[in-house]
C-alpha cells in the first residue's frame, strides 16, 4: 500500500519555512518532531496546515504537471515533438504500464499517489489540530474546515482524472491496511462524500481570509466562496452524461461490492441541484467580473475596454472576479540547466521560452518576441473558435472530414473570412505603435480576447521596445528564429500570449523572475457559465436564466447578446448548448478546463482525433505561410477512444490493490 500511504507515525515540521507571502504553499521540511510538539504550538501548526496546501495541483504548469491537459485537449497543439510525456496520450498509445515509466511517475501524469499523500496528510491535520492551545476556537476551528476542503479539493482532483476512487473518509491509513480489501466506491458515494464535506464548513469559512487572518499574509487560503465554487463545478459534473448515466458504462465497472460504479440510468434533477449549487455563489455578491477602461486613446474604446477587461483576470492579482487560487509556482519542469548558467522559462508564458541554447548565459536572454521559441501554442481548432466582433457568432461551425482544419465550415453570417489579406491592418490591442501590416483575414475582426491572448503569425509582438513581427515561416528576416526541422521554435504558426502583459521587459532572468500572477482556480466566470449551461439543461429548461448568464461573461468583454448574434437559439436547446461550450472553451483557454469540459459532455471522441495541423511554415514567403497544412510536424494523428474519457490505474497500483475495478478499456 506504499503508493497511497503515508504512515500516521510520520513526523513532519518541526521546523518549516515559509519563504514568502508569494510563496505560501512553497515550505519545506526540516526536523523531526512529536504530533504533540508540532501542534500544540501556533507556529508549527500554521506550517503544518501549509505542507496540506503544497500539494495543490500545478495546474499552471503545462509541461510536465496538472496542467498538462491542456496540450491533451484540442485547444493547444505541442510544438517540442522532441519532448515526448504528452505524445503517448495525445496519440492513444499508452497503458497501465506508461505512467510509472520513469522514475518520477508524476512526470508521466498520474496524479493519484500525491492526491492520496495530501488526502492523508489532510486526515493527519483534522486528528491533532485540536491540540492547539495559542490559536482561539475560532481559528481552529477556521483550519479544520481548511482541511476538510483541501481533502474534498484533493479527491475531486482524483475524481477528474480518474472517476470515482476509494473514498477513506477521515480514516488515516498505516500499516494494517490490506491492499485487497481496497477498491473503489461508486460516483454517488464519491460526489456525496464531497459536498457533505463543503456543505459542512462553508457556514464556517470567512468570506474573506481578513475576517479571521491577516490578508496580507495569508492571501490565497481557503473562503467560503471556494467551498461554494468547488460544489459548483462538483455538481455541474455529477449532472453531465459522462457521470450519469452514459451508455458506454452501462453494464460495466462492478467493484468488489458488486455496485456499478456509474449510474447506470440518468438522473435529470442533478442539473437542478448544479444550478442550485451555482445559484448560490452568485446570491453570494462577493464577486464580480473584472470589468477595466482601457488607458489607449486610438481605435475602438469598447474593444479596447473588453480587452482590458478580460486581461485584469490574469495580470491583477486577487482581483474580483478571482474567488480562489494561488500564486503561480515554479518547478523543475521550467528549468534548464546550461553550461554557463541555468535558463528558466516561467510558467506564464506556458512553454514560450527565451533561447535555451546551453552555450548562452542567463544573461543574454533574447525575448520571446524576437527568439520565436516556444513548445506550447494555440491549436488552430481554438483560434478558430473565437468570435467575431461585429456579429458576435463564432465563426466555424465544424470542419469537412475527421477534423480537418484546412476545411472549416464557416458560417456565413458571422463576417468571417477563411483566405485572403486585408491590407494596411492595425492591430487592435496592446500595439498602437505598430505600422499597418498585410494581416490574414482569418484574423480580423475577431473578439477581444482573440488578441489578448494570441499572436498570430504575422502580428506584432506586444512590446514596443522589440518593436517586433512574429513571421516564423522559413527563412523569415523578421524573425530571428524563422521555422526549423530541428529547433524549438513555434511550429503552429501562432503564440500564446495570456499570461503576458504588454511591454513587460523579459531581458534578463531577475525580469523573468518578478513576473508573478495568481492562478485562478475559481472565477465569477465560471459559475456563471456553469449555471447558464445547468439553466439550459435542466428538466424545468430556465431558457432565460442560461440566456442572462451567458450574456453577462460575453457582454464582459464587450459582445452582443447571444440572442442577438443568434435570434434562431430562442427555443432551440441544442444550439444555446453548443454556444456555452464554444463560451467555455475560448473564456477559459488554457486553463485546464476544456479537457474535463470535453470528456464529461462526452464529445471528445468527436472533437480529439485529427492529424497535427499546422500553418505552412516551411513556406518561403509570408502570404503561402497562411495555407494550413498536415505534415509538418512529425508525430502520429491525435487519436480518442471510448476508453479515453478516463486515466488508467498503473500496474503499479494494481500490484498492490489486487481487486480494485480498473477503468474501461485498460
Amino acid at each position: 500500500m506504499k503508493q497511497i500511504r503515508i504512515l500516521a507515525t510520520l513526523m513532519l515540521a518541526g521546523c518549516l519555512s515559509l519563504i514568502s507571502c508569494d510563496s505560501y504553499f512553497d515550505v519545506e521540511l526540516d526536523n523531526q518532531a512529536t504530533m504533540d510538539e508540532i501542534f500544540s504550538q501556533r507556529t508549527t501548526a500554521k506550517r503544518y496546515l501549509q505542507h496540506i496546501y503544497s500539494y495543490l495541483p500545478l495546474e499552471e504548469e503545462i509541461v510536465g504537471s496538472e496542467g498538462w491537459v491542456v496540450a491533451r485537449a484540442d485547444e493547444a497543439q505541442y510544438s517540442f515533438y522532441q519532448w515526448v510525456y504528452y505524445i503517448p496520450y495525445m496519440t492513444g498509445n499508452y497503458g497501465t504500464a506508461t505512467p510509472d515509466s520513469g522514475s518520477t511517475p508524476e512526470q508521466y501524469f498520474n496524479f493519484w499517489s500525491k492526491c492520496y499523500k495530501a488526502i492523508n496528510q489532510c486526515s493527519i491535520f483534522l486528528a491533532n489540530i485540536d491540540k492547539d492551545k495559542d490559536d482561539t476556537p475560532q481559528v481552529v476551528e477556521y483550519m479544520k474546515a481548511e482541511a476538510r476542503f483541501l481533502r474534498a479539493f484533493y479527491y475531486f482532483c482524483l475524481f477528474r482524472q480518474y472517476g470515482p476512487v476509494y473514498i477513506w473518509g477521515d480514516r488515516i491509513s498505516d500499516e494494517t491496511i490490506q491492499g485487497s480489501a481496497i477498491d473503489r466506491h461508486t460516483v454517488e458515494e464519491n460526489i456525496d462524500f464531497i459536498v457533505s464535506e463543503l456543505d459542512a464548513i462553508k457556514d464556517i469559512l470567512p468570506l474573506r481570509v481578513g475576517d479571521i487572518e491577516s490578508e496580507d499574509l495569508w492571501q490565497g487560503r481557503v473562503t467560503r466562496g471556494a467551498a461554494l465554487a468547488l460544489k459548483s463545478r462538483v455538481l455541474l459534473y455529477a449532472a453531465s452524461p459522462l457521470y450519469n448515466g452514459c451508455d458506454l458504462y452501462k453494464g460495466q465497472m462492478k467493484n468488489m461490492r458488486g455496485d456499478y460504479l456509474f449510474p447506470q440510468t440518468p438522473d435529470e434533477n442533478k442539473w437542478q441541484e448544479a444550478a442550485d449549487a451555482a445559484w448560490e455563489v452568485i446570491q453570494m455578491t462577493q464577486y464580480s467580473l473584472c470589468k477595466r477602461t482601457s488607458t489607449s486613446t486610438t481605435g475602438d474604446k469598447k474593444f479596447k475596454d473588453g480587452a482590458a477587461s478580460y486581461q485584469a483576470v490574469m495580470f491583477e492579482p486577487w482581483n474580483e472576479e478571482t474567488i480562489w487560487g494561488w500564486w503561480r509556482r515554479t518547478s523543475d519542469a521550467y528549468n534548464y540547466t546550461g553550461t554557463t548558467g541555468i535558463i528558466q522559462a516561467l510558467a506564464p508564458f506556458n512553454g514560450v521560452i527565451p533561447n535555451s541554447d546551453p552555450q548562452v548565459s542567463y544573461n543574454t536572454y533574447i525575448s520571446p518576441a524576437t527568439a520565436g521559441f516556444g513548445g506550447i501554442a494555440p491549436s488552430l481548432k481554438l483560434v478558430d473558435s473565437y468570435p467575431m466582433w461585429e456579429s458576435g457568432r463564432y465563426p466555424v461551425t465544424g470542419y469537412q472530414g475527421q477534423n480537418d482544419l484546412s476545411k472549416p465550415i464557416v458560417d456565413e453570417k458571422s463576417g468571417y473570412q477563411a483566405t485572403g489579406f486585408t491590407e494596411g491592418y492595425q492591430q487592435p490591442v496592446d500595439a498602437d505603435w505598430a505600422p499597418a501590416f498585410k494581416a490574414h483575414n482569418s484574423c480580423v475582426g475577431r473578439d477581444p480576447r482573440f488578441y489578448s491572448s494570441v499572436v498570430p503569425n504575422g502580428f506584432y509582438f506586444p512590446k514596443k521596445d522589440a518593436n517586433t513581427r512574429f513571421t516564423c515561416y522559413n527563412n523569415s528576416k523578421e524573425c530571428s528564429s524563422p521555422y526549423s526541422a530541428t529547433s524549438g521554435c513555434i511550429r503552429v504558426g501562432y503564440m500564446w500570449r495570456r499570461m503576458y502583459k504588454a511591454d513587460q521587459s523579459l531581458n534578463t532572468l531577475a525580469e523573468l523572475q518578478a513576473i508573478k500572477y495568481v492562478y485562478p482556480t475559481f472565477r465569477l466566470a465560471e459559475i456563471y457559465l456553469n449555471y447558464a449551461e445547468a439553466c439550459n439543461e435542466k428538466p424545468q429548461r430556465d431558457e432565460a436564466s442560461a440566456l442572462e448568464y451567458l450574456n453577462k461573461v460575453r457582454n464582459r468583454v464587450g459582445l452582443n447578446n447571444i440572442e442577438e448574434a443568434y435570434p434562431e437559439i430562442k427555443g432551440n436547446k441544442e444550439l444555446l448548448r453548443w454556444c456555452i461550450q464554444k463560451e467555455r472553451m475560448v473564456e477559459f483557454a488554457f486553463e485546464c478546463q476544456r479537457h474535463y469540459d470535453v470528456c464529461r459532455w462526452m464529445i471528445a471522441k468527436d472533437e480529439y482525433p485529427s492529424k497535427q495541423w499546422t500553418l505552412h511554415l516551411t513556406a518561403d514567403n509570408y502570404e503561402d505561410s497562411y495555407e494550413r497544412v498536415s505534415n509538418e510536424l512529425p508525430l502520429a494523428d491525435n487519436a480518442f477512444t471510448d476508453r479515453d474519457y478516463l486515466f488508467p490505474i498503473s500496474s503499479s497500483l494494481l500490484s498492490e490493490m489486487t481487486n480494485i475495478t480498473q477503468n474501461y478499456g485498460f
